[in-house]
């Protein structure tokens, strides 16, 4: 396609895939899309390994990364987190409750503290890492790196410039699309409420136009990528339509054969409708969305525990769930039921499973059929 976004970072067709598996990254990219690793939470040490991995087989194309830089924790790189402290200062109510959960379903809790400290690095390489990571990531070739959480740091922009790498950044108002543009960011990911994992209040068909209609009017030109319940072709011409300049997806993925998601997990997505996500702040502190389980149920359930902040929720959260996914791999019937992940409202039409490279073409096919559709309709 002939389109700014495309011309500027090399790509055919302007679908960004948004994934945790290096696999999915890859495949995306060459089959004419953009992948974008997902590596918040990496040591520097393994996200070299995982950039390295992809620059050995993607064959020169174009790929990202996603990664959490809090702009309130740049000046703190290098500072270090007390995670014992941090974990045995944690709620003894909300301890019991996850235990109770699994309990409820067979399981034995016994070994959660020792999984919450050995689960810590995540939370301590958010705030240890950031610049760190940042080094590693423009010493590949990337040609786009995205900041998760909130406004990328002035250091994460002044790089992106001088090695001549697009920054862009995740939103879910309009007002926080006007900060991003006033920072100097080059693109805008417009994630609307369908979206798997953290998500805002607006629909994707309300906040795309809202975000196109205020950066124009504020005079700025920052393209802007739609996510958020988008899994088909036809969805993403009409968000083009709206003017977008493509489609930021991450939820599609997940049924892919490369991507992360257990065996398990998969099954469920495929088989689930719309309806069976909740956006939810049990899981992490802020609000995501993730497949609807009797896990989640519980955290919703009246006189369950208010969600703590992040990161704290997520040592509540986490290694429960870790030990769920173990068990329900090893065929654990109460596990299997508990089981979740993250995912948008757009798991109702994930259907089947396809290779992430045929996925790609199917949005191409699909996404031709809308245009000749509206083509139709106009006329000469």
């Amino acid at each position: 396609m002939q389109t700014p976004i495309c011309q500027g970072l090399g790509i055919e067709f302007p679908l960004f895939a948004f994934s945790h598996a290096r696999d999915v990254v890859v495949a995306v990219s060459k089959a004419g899309g953009m992948g974008v690793l997902g590596v918040a939470g990496y040591s520097p040490q393994r996200l070299k390994e995982e950039l390295d991995w992809i620059d050995a087989h993607v064959g020169g194309k174009p790929y990202g990364v996603d990664l959490i830089v809090p702009n309130a924790h740049e000046a703190k790189a290098g500072a270090s987190i007390d995670v014992e402290a941090m974990v045995g200062g944690l709620s003894q109510q909300h301890k019991d409750f996850a235990a109770q959960i699994l309990a409820s379903r067979g399981i034995d809790a016994g070994a959660l503290e020792a999984e919450r400290r050995n689960g810590a690095g995540f939370a301590r390489n958010l705030a240890d890492a950031g610049a760190a990571s940042m080094e590693i990531a423009f010493q590949h070739p990337i040609k786009l790196i995205a900041n998760a959480l909130g406004v990328p740091p002035p250091l994460m922009i002044e790089m992106g410039k001088r090695h001549g790498v697009a920054v862009a950044a995740l939103v879910g108002a309009k007002e926080h699309a006007l900060a991003q543009a006033a920072a100097g960011v080059d693109v805008i990911i417009a994630a609307g409420t369908e979206a798997g994992g953290h998500c805002g209040e607006v629909s994707t068909l309300v906040l795309v136009p809202e975000v196109v209609q205020a950066l124009e009017a504020a005079g700025h030109d920052t393209p802007v990528l739609a996510a958020g319940g988008i899994v088909t072709g036809s969805q993403m011409a009409a968000a083009m339509a709206m003017g977008a300049a493509g489609a930021w997806c991450g939820s599609v993925w997940l049924t892919t054969p490369e991507s992360e998601a257990s065996p398990v997990v998969k099954q469920k997505m495929l088989a689930a409708s719309s309806r069976d996500t909740v956006r939810s702040r049990s899981r992490t502190g802020k609000p995501s969305r993730q497949l609807r389980s009797p896990w989640t149920d519980a955290w919703e359930a009246d006189g369950a525990p208010k969600p703590l902040p992040m990161p704290l929720q997520t040592f509540i959260s986490e290694p429960p769930l870790r030990l769920v996914d173990k068990l329900a791999e090893g065929g654990h019937a109460g596990a299997q039921e508990l089981a979740t992940y993250w995912v948008g409202q757009g798991v109702g039409l994930m259907n089947t499973t396809v290779s992430a490279g045929a996925v790609v073409q199917l949005f191409k096919e699909d996404f031709l059929r809308a245009y000749e559709r509206l083509a139709a309709c106009v006329g000469d």
